[in-house]
């Protein structure tokens, strides 16, 4: 791991609630993608209106959370974030089973954005995990 890398986790680690503010904005981006731009693109990405709706509100469900923990978790996150953490991976595996589902009629715009969209909650869901298991004195790197 580089060191500049290793730096810029670290400041992410450091403060716990940041992380929920970035799941939350990250969610809510996700939300608006998928349920204001994607349904309309819905022929150049290859994936169901319906689909897309419904990734999109489950994202909106997972940024109410996100945001309420950010300004209500107060001294105990860590149940918090790691349930954001599993709910994030849980949101990835469904993901990846309905790119899979409808892998066939996927264009590679679609393709391209689901893949980068599993990316980027990886790394989040990577982030939070080490964050919990840093203030356990549980470490994972």
């Amino acid at each position: 791991m580089t060191k500049s890398f290793r730096l810029n986790l670290d400041k992410l680690t450091a403060n716990p609630k940041r992380l929920f503010l970035i799941d939350s904005l990250g969610a809510f981006l996700t939300a608006f993608l998928l349920g204001a731009v994607l349904t309309r693109f819905e022929d150049n990405v290859g994936m169901p209106r319906k689909v897309l709706y419904s990734l999109s509100i489950l994202a909106c469900l997972y940024a109410i959370y996100s945001i309420g923990c950010y300004f209500f978790a107060g001294r105990n996150w860590r149940p918090f974030l790691k349930a954001i953490a599993m709910a994030n991976l849980l949101y990835c595996c469904l993901t990846m089973g309905l790119v899979i589902s409808f892998y066939q009629s996927l264009t590679i715009l679609g393709l391209t954005y689901f893949l980068g969209e599993l990316i980027v909650i990886g790394a989040l869901i990577f982030t939070e995990l080490l964050t919990v298991s840093k203030s356990s004195n549980i470490h994972i790197l």
